[in-house]
């Protein structure tokens, strides 16, 4: 075939340009990376011309810049507008990783490295395959790159950028490979993905730390209330306490459900693999439907007093919790938001002072199964792996993804080609060389059927 052939005789230069841009340290959190960001952009830039596309440019934005390129075949082809981002997580902790984390390695079948696979690995699965469907002929679409530098802190620069650029970024469809796929063997598309809304509380008692001994009995501990405030917010089922928090949350249908069942998913592996005894979640639903297709709460953080060596007999002038809910498919971010605040000056007791602060959050989104872009993906990746991938949503949140439905008014196709095993965000990431390739010809074999 072709494709492959195509693949095999240049995988060697495909890697290289892929550790090229893993070795530049892009790291989006740190400010003492911030020219790294640019020479990253710049790499882009470079990697994308030789290619095959017709332009690419660096574009300023209110923060990292933003990598645009296009190969345009004609005016009234379709077009297919490819999201990626070139930033990535910190390396630490540094010590857990078993090779430095900016000087990939090939190991036992992987690349070893941080942004092997999230995502300057699945960023470059997109462009190759570009350059392997250019070069083979198989090209009957227009094709725009954007690349941001800021999604691992929230895109907060990406929404603008989009709308005063959205003639530059008029298309069809958009493709994304930022998401991973139920294993090697059971590759999958994701239909769909959870919003996310968060929040920081602050519990104020008393005017000062006082002493536990001399108080205590008599004046409300902020760490107690607060505990109890969080720990209310669910009940005895799993379920969410706060009035009106469900009622957008649109029922999975049962030809869904049906579908969720299919999932290969052993619940005794997974228990064992993150080290409990038992499961916990909404009563009524399945493990892999709660954890995708249903709402959930979580405090994701919650300190205050004293949590120094040996002991402090204190009473805490103020408790602190960071608290995030992940919500569904037509549940509103802001207004859950909103919800969230109401509730707790609701329920807060008057010998406390509660300040809710609202952090970042983004919309949930669904991609329908019956449209020509998807049924091509649905194709590509059976041509490359073998197999029909299953539609299955994912629980994480990508913001940006309900972003370009809203501004540019585009459905997206979540192509990931990820494992739950390259560990992302993690010390040792690392991506299967042979699922980069696979992921390679599935791109080349999309732009085969998408006309």
């Amino acid at each position: 075939m072709p494709v492959r052939s195509y693949i095999e005789s240049n995988k060697d230069r495909f890697l290289e340009e892929l550790f090229s841009l893993i070795r530049i340290p892009s790291i989006s959190a740190k400010q003492e990376n911030k020219p790294d960001m640019l020479t990253c952009a710049q790499r882009w830039v470079e990697v994308l011309l030789l290619s095959g596309v017709d332009k690419a440019v660096i574009m300023p934005t209110n923060g990292n810049p933003v990598v645009y390129a296009e190969k345009m075949v004609s005016p009234k082809a379709k077009t297919v507008l490819v999201y990626a981002h070139y930033d990535v997580m910190p390396a630490e902790p540094l010590e857990l990783w078993k090779s430095k984390p900016f000087d990939p390695e090939i190991r036992d079948g992987r690349i070893w490295a941080r942004g092997a696979d999230d995502d300057k690995g699945q960023s470059l699965i997109q462009v190759k395959g570009f350059e392997t469907a250019l070069k083979n002929d198989l090209l009957a679409c227009n094709v725009k790159f954007i690349f941001e530098g800021e999604e691992e802190i929230g895109s907060p620069s990406l929404e603008a950028f989009c709308r005063d650029n959205k003639d530059l970024l008029r298309a069809d469809i958009i493709l994304v490979s930022d998401t991973s796929m139920i294993s090697a063997e059971t590759p999958s598309l994701t239909t769909g993905l959870r919003g996310l809304a968060y929040w920081e509380v602050e519990v104020t008692g008393p005017n000062r730390d006082l002493h536990s001994g001399h108080f205590g009995g008599a004046v409300a501990n902020p760490i107690n209330i607060l505990c109890k405030l969080m720990a209310d917010v669910t009940d005895a089922d799993g379920r969410i306490t706060i009035p009106g928090f469900y009622d957008d949350v649109e029922e999975v249908p049962p030809a869904e459900r049906k579908m969720i069942a299919q999932i290969p998913f052993d619940e005794e592996k997974y228990k064992v693999a993150i080290g409990v005894k038992a499961l916990f979640g909404e009563k009524g639903y399945s493990t892999l439907e709660r954890n995708s297709c249903r709402p959930s709460f979580d405090i994701c953080g919650i300190w205050g007093g004293y949590t120094g060596e040996g002991s402090k007999t204190v009473l805490p002038s103020k408790a602190y919790a960071k608290v995030s809910c992940r919500l569904v498919p037509h549940q509103d971010h802001e207004k859950i938001s909103r919800m969230f605040e109401d509730y707790i000056a609701r329920v807060a007791p008057d010998y406390v002072t509660v300040k809710v602060t609202p952090s970042h959050g983004g919309q949930g989104y669904v991609c329908p199964i019956d449209i020509p872009a998807y049924q091509a993906a649905e194709k590509a990746v059976e041509t490359a792996f073998g197999k029909k991938p299953l539609a299955v949503r994912r629980g994480g949140s990508i913001p940006i993804i309900s972003t370009f439905e809203q501004v540019l008014g585009v459905k997206t196709i979540l192509m990931g080609f990820g494992l739950e095993q390259n560990a992302i965000h993690s010390p040792n990431e690392s991506c299967r060389l042979d699922i980069f390739y696979k992921g390679i010809e599935a791109v080349a074999e999309f732009y085969r059927d998408f006309k």
